[in-house]
């Protein structure tokens, strides 16, 4: 039992210039910025603000101020842990460093639902977005090969599918060739957004703000549990921490930034779309800018904006895809899982076998199952994730004052507490049925880690036997010579 609660030593993990089980710093504090807002904006704008707009009306606009309030706090806690621990694994290696083994485990196994869910939702957009692009140039695709089975008349969500696929492929290439791929992907879509602000903020209607909460306070909360899915993204720049150059600078920035920088946009985004048309409209789309821009007949610009949203749900997949395969390595080189995941490729250097694993999950996924309601689970995945990076936090400071830290949480343990009242306070607003799919998934977990150790022991007790019978077969045929 003792084992269960096994912290892993800080020193251990900044001293991995002699392990093979390592990866290659190639990534600066720019291309950490690009990296978080290739993996924040997407999503949030061009997928949920359709599905929460339902439940908030046009007080979106309060929601989104609310989720990204809260991710602030959790922000400055991030840019704290990832000064300091400058190694793959990011909330799942604070954990092991000030908790222990069986609650990083925990919090690896949130991780891994969270990133693959996240991406495989993601992907399903994109879907919706890349057959709403064919049917506007005369080339519809048919339902059979664009559709989950649960969800209608198809049989497979093909569009889906392919992208993971392709961009499974990407990631094997490495992180520095993943970033310039991210990075060109994020100019266009920055380009269109911007578009898309200039443009629509012509075709406001001030009616369409009225009712401005429908469902008043209640509507709002709700809406920022929603849409926090929409700000998931800038904790997966601390997962980049051993393929950073200069980390202990490069990732508070990165961090920080990014939201920052996604934080206007998904504001002054949705004050526009809620404002161009009714916000009833949007429900059941997973193309909502899509529909306002139609729907006010501005058609020129609609494809336009539609190859944007592509391109910017494109980057959202990349970089969560990204992540879970750092995460599997790092818990596979704590051996919490076989060691098989941390092989590295030769030439690449990017964690093979975790990448392939991960892209085939997230392309059965996307593919067989429906959008709605499985974005909330990445929700309170990241939720309970926040919670323990605050916790983790406030550990540190108490236990080890001593380490330098290049960038200081303010108020310790002030600002983690109120992120972690933030972060349960927005979980209590998340469906029923979401918490307990998500306690089955722990449960899960928990079953996972027990069955693996005991395999471990036994394993281990078999090699020891036979290492032993070894040696006696020796002892006697010495003796009998």
């Amino acid at each position: 039992m003792c084992n269960l609660f096994h912290k892993k030593d800080i020193e251990e993990c900044l001293h991995l210039d002699t392990c093979n089980q390592k990866l290659k710093r190639s990534l600066g504090s720019i291309g950490l910025i690009i990296m978080g807002i290739g993996a924040i904006v997407g999503a949030g704008i061009f997928i949920v603000t359709g599905v929460a707009s339902v439940t908030s009306g046009p007080a979106l606009i309060l929601s989104f101020i609310i989720a990204g309030m809260a991710c602030g706090l959790t922000a400055l806690c991030y840019a704290e842990m990832a000064s300091m621990i400058t190694v793959t694994g990011g909330i799942y290696t604070y954990a092991h460093v000030t908790m222990g083994e069986i609650w990083a485990w925990m919090i690896g196994w949130t991780g891994i639902l969270q990133y693959i869910i996240a991406a495989s939702a993601v992907a399903i957009g994109w879907s919706s977005y890349t057959s709403g692009f064919f049917s506007s140039i005369g080339f519809a695709l048919p339902d059979i090969i664009t559709s989950s089975p649960l969800t209608g008349p198809g049989s497979i969500n093909l569009p889906a599918l392919l992208i993971v696929a392709l961009l499974t492929g990407v990631l094997v290439l490495g992180a520095k060739e993943s970033a310039k791929v991210n990075a060109a992907i994020v100019v266009v879509k920055l380009a269109v957004i911007a578009l898309f602000i200039i443009v629509g903020a012509q075709f406001i209607n001030p009616v369409n703000y009225h009712p401005f909460a429908p469902n008043g306070l209640t509507g709002v909360l709700q809406g920022a549990a929603m849409v926090f899915f929409a700000y998931v993204g800038f904790d997966t720049v601390a997962s980049a921490a051993e393929e950073t150059k200069n980390p202990q600078k490069a990732l508070p920035i990165g961090i920080i930034g990014s939201l920052a920088v996604c934080s206007i946009l998904y504001i002054t985004v949705t004050a526009i779309m809620t404002g161009m048309v009714p916000y009833t409209m949007f429900e059941g789309s997973a193309a909502p800018v899509q529909i306002a821009l139609q729907s006010v007949g501005i058609n020129w610009a609609t494809a336009i904006v539609t190859v944007g949203a592509i391109a910017g749900l494109t980057t959202v997949i990349l970089v969560s895809m990204f992540v879970v395969p750092r995460l599997l390595f790092a818990m596979s080189r704590d051996e919490l899982l076989p060691k098989r995941l941390t092989k590295v490729h030769p030439k690449f250097k990017s964690p093979i076998t975790s990448i392939i694993l991960v892209g085939t999950i997230s392309a059965l996924i996307s593919a067989f199952l429906p959008l709605e309601g499985i974005f909330e689970l990445v929700n309170i995945s990241a939720l309970t994730a926040f919670i323990f990076l605050a916790l983790s936090v406030i550990i540190l400071r108490k236990q080890r004052p001593d380490i330098e830290r290049k960038f200081k949480c303010p108020l310790v343990p002030v600002i983690p507490i109120i992120s972690i009242i933030a972060c349960l306070g927005l979980i209590t607003q998340l469906k029923l049925l979401t918490i307990e799919v998500f306690g089955i998934w722990l449960l899960a977990g928990l079953t996972f880690y027990f069955t693996y150790r005991r395999y471990k022991k036994y394993a281990a007790n078999k090699n020891s036997d036979l290492i032993k019978q070894g040696n006696y077969a020796v002892t006697d045929e010495l003796s009998a010579k």
